[in-house]
């Protein structure tokens, strides 16, 4: 894991929050649902790309080019995140799908593997906005031992290589240790590759 802290300062921050508004004003927050129980995620999330990842009770886990309530295609990805993306990440080609997710209160995200990509060479990235997130990363196996880290508005993270499929999860968000969403909480943005490039 590459680990980024402080990447994105808070003049970019404030820039980067402004522009995720925009996206979330044109394809707003929905709560996704689990694969066959249909139980809600306690996150909130939206999407901006060509691709968006969703999730509901009928079809699962997958990627597609339109917002599951409004039938709208996602909004650009902001020209900041793919600047970063070149910046920090050894790929050749751009990410095609943000995933926004909104932890407020209790929300958490347990441990997962991101395996819903053709092409595990494309490392994710990620980056946190607003209050810190206590992040959990383990190995490619759910019983691998884990590390904790404190991801602060500004920290980026990237998966890549071995660590690309690495199990990883959001324990808890500790509320007011940030001022930059006036709301309170965090916004993780999540940069994909989902296709192989030609």
């Amino acid at each position: 894991m590459n680990y980024f802290p402080q990447r994105v300062e808070r003049p970019a921050q404030i820039a980067l929050l402004a522009a995720l508004r925009e996206v979330i004003a044109e394809a707003p927050l929905f709560i996704p649902a689990m694969p066959r129980s249909g139980n809600p995620m306690s996150v909130r999330m939206t999407n901006c790309g060509p691709l968006g990842w969703v999730t509901d009770k009928e079809s699962g886990y997958r990627y597609q080019a339109t917002h599951p309530k409004t039938g709208e295609p996602w909004p650009p990805i902001p020209n900041m995140l793919l600047d970063l993306w070149h910046e920090v990440v050894n790929y050749k080609a751009p990410p095609e799908a943000c995933l926004v997710n909104y932890y407020a209160g209790s929300a958490k995200m347990g441990l997962h593997q991101d395996k819903d990509e053709e092409d595990f060479d494309a490392p994710v990235l990620s980056v946190s906005l607003g209050d810190t997130g206590i992040f959990r990363v383990g190995g490619r196996s759910r019983q691998d031992p884990t590390q904790k880290y404190a991801l602060k508005s500004g920290d980026v993270v990237v998966l890549a290589g071995t660590d690309r499929l690495a199990y990883h999860g959001i324990d808890r968000i500790l509320a007011g240790t940030s001022d930059l969403l006036p709301e309170g909480g965090r916004f993780n943005l999540t940069l994909r590759r989902v296709t192989k490039p030609e």
